[in-house]
């Protein structure tokens, strides 16, 4: 770092301090499986949705499928966009941020566990202040967890379909300084900026990193991962607090069908050797 890595950021956060982070599981009434995330100002509302259908160049295959919309409301801004709707078609970043959260998706799911069923994530940006496309992939792994838990609870599949977790958050560097998770007003300014979506245990999922205004070293990049690397492990223990009951009931579903059915057993088994 060029800069004394002690020093406060406008917000009163050490550099690599996260912003405070909530989950709500079970936001909405009719999802399959829902969250409501905040991470700092940004909030976002995310919706599962389960078909039993898949597209058709996956028919016949036995695999399932998971796709992601994303979109950000007209005053999420301090300034009103318009509607994509009314443009008739999604904007690049739009398309770009629905497609990376698709993928993060399916990077960690077993879609033979899951077959003939299509996981639609929406990702609806109610408040906006950095991080969106993050905070989407985050809030959408509790929202796909809690509606695949209960397709497990009610005997529809068979083996828990995610073989990792998954959480994303952003870096960047900000007046020569590696800053962990930036708000709007850091992000405009950022000289460098880093999305990291991965696992708890720092596999990497997709790395996408953009010199701004200025060029970046391999250090300050090694430098930024770690910051998010330890980011994402945070973010993953208040998805497994928020997870925590659905999970419970899902793991003893799942054991208890291990265990499977008992042999019968011959009478005289039952009984020991008279004396």
């Amino acid at each position: 770092m060029n800069k004394d890595s002690t020093e406060k950021r406008a917000d009163g956060r050490a550099p690599d301090e996260m912003r405070p982070a909530s989950i709500e599981v079970g936001a909405l009434k009719f999802a399959d499986g829902s969250a409501r995330i905040s991470v700092g100002d940004t909030i976002v509302l995310v919706a599962a949705s389960l078909e039993s259908r898949v597209p058709p160049f996956l028919s016949g295959t036995g695999s399932g499928w998971a796709t992601a919309e994303y979109a950000m409301l007209p005053r999420a801004t301090s300034t009103r966009s318009r509607r994509e709707v009314s443009r008739g078609r999604p904007s690049g970043r739009t398309a770009e941020i629905q497609r990376l959260i698709g993928r993060s998706l399916r990077a960690v799911l077993d879609l033979k566990a899951m077959p003939d069923k299509t996981l639609t994530i929406d990702c609806d940006v109610i408040q906006a202040d950095g991080g969106t496309r993050t905070a989407s992939i985050t809030g959408a792994y509790v929202a796909a967890a809690q509606a695949l838990g209960d397709l497990v609870l009610r005997g529809e599949i068979e083996r828990w379909p995610f073989r990792q977790q998954v959480a994303a958050i952003s870096a960047g560097i900000v007046d020569g300084r590696e800053l962990l998770d930036l708000e709007a007003s850091e992000d405009q300014g950022a000289q460098v900026d880093l999305n990291v979506v991965a696992t708890p245990d720092g596999e990497l999922i997709e790395v996408q990193g953009t010199a701004e205004r200025r060029l970046y070293s391999r250090d300050e990049l090694d430098h930024m991962l770690v910051l998010c690397t330890s980011g994402i492990q945070q973010l993953a223990a208040i998805q497994n607090e928020a997870l925590a009951p659905i999970m419970g009931d899902v793991e003893a579903a799942l054991s208890k069908e291990s265990r499977g059915t008992a042999e019968p057993r011959d009478e005289k088994s039952l009984w020991g050797k008279p004396e």
